[in-house]
C-alpha cells in the first residue's frame, strides 16, 4: 500500500512539472546567448580592426579623446574585453536559466540562493587578492592606462609593455629581463609613451681649465699633482736656464 502511494506521488510531482516552460525557457536562454555573443564579437573585431567612423569632419571635435594605437595594441585590447563580456554574458544567461528550470521543476529556490551566497562570500574573502587583480586588469584596460609596446615606470621595474591581460601584465626590463606584474600590485604607473616625455640629460664631467701661455700641457697636466722635492728643484733649474 505505501508503496503504491508513494508511486501514485511521484507521478502526482511528474505531472505539475511544466515541461512547455522548461523546454521554452531553454530556448530562449540559447538565442539569446548567441545573438549577444554574435553582436560583442562582431563589436570586437571592428574594434580590432580599426574604423574610420569618428574621422568624419562633424566627428573631428571627440579624436582628441582617442589615441593612436598600432594594430596589435588595440587588437589585444578589444579581445581582452570581449571575451570579458563573453564571459559576464555567459554567467548571466546560465544562472537565470538555472533558476527558471528549477523553478518550473517545483524546487524551492530560496535554500538554494542562501547556500550559493554563503558560498559566493567564502569564495570572495578566500580569494580577495585575485579578485583585486582582476578588477585593476579590466580598468587598466578600459581606461587604457598603458598597452603593448608602451614604456611605462613603476616601483619596481622600468620596461616595456609586452602584454597586458586580465591578471598580469608582462614587461621587458631594459637589461632584457621579464617581468610579470600582478595587476593589483601595480599602484602607481608612469607611461613615458604618453605625454610629452624628455629623457634626463646625461652628466658632463667637469672641464680641465685651459693651460696659461708657454706652459707645457703635461707641466699643466701635473700640476694638480704632488711633486716631490727632486722634481721641483729640476723644475725651477729648468726655468732659470730659460
Amino acid at each position: 500500500m505505501n508503496v503504491a502511494s508513494s508511486t501514485d506521488n511521484i507521478v502526482a510531482d511528474a505531472a505539475k512539472i511544466d515541461y512547455a516552460s522548461i523546454f521554452v525557457t531553454l530556448g530562449i536562454g540559447l538565442v539569446v546567448w548567441v545573438v549577444a555573443r554574435f553582436i560583442i564579437l562582431r563589436i570586437t573585431r571592428r574594434v580590432a580592426e580599426g574604423t574610420s567612423f569618428f574621422k568624419k569632419p562633424h566627428f573631428r571635435w571627440v579624436q582628441p579623446a582617442f589615441r593612436a594605437l598600432d594594430h596589435e595594441r588595440r587588437a589585444q585590447r578589444a579581445h581582452t574585453i570581449g571575451s570579458l563580456l563573453t564571459s559576464v554574458l555567459s554567467v548571466v544567461v546560465v544562472v537565470i536559466v538555472i533558476i527558471y528550470v528549477l523553478k518550473y521543476l517545483n524546487v524551492d529556490i530560496a535554500p538554494l540562493l542562501t547556500s550559493v551566497g554563503i558560498l559566493g562570500v567564502a569564495i570572495g574573502f578566500g580569494a580577495q587578492q585575485l579578485i583585486r587583480d582582476f578588477l585593476s586588469g579590466i580598468f587598466i584596460t578600459i581606461e587604457d592606462q598603458f598597452g603593448i609596446g608602451d614604456v611605462i615606470v613603476t616601483t619596481e621595474v622600468i620596461g616595456t609593455v609586452e602584454s597586458v591581460g586580465l591578471r598580469i601584465t608582462r614587461l621587458r626590463a631594459e637589461d632584457g629581463a621579464i617581468w610579470y606584474l600582478r595587476n593589483g600590485e601595480i599602484l602607481r604607473v608612469g607611461n613615458r609613451s604618453q605625454g610629452d616625455y624628455v629623457p634626463a640629460e646625461p652628466a658632463v664631467p667637469d672641464e680641465v681649465p685651459p693651460a696659461p701661455p708657454g706652459t707645457a700641457p703635461a707641466e699643466t697636466a701635473a700640476s694638480g699633482a704632488p711633486k716631490s722635492s727632486k722634481e721641483s728643484l729640476k723644475i725651477q733649474e729648468q726655468k732659470a736656464g730659460e
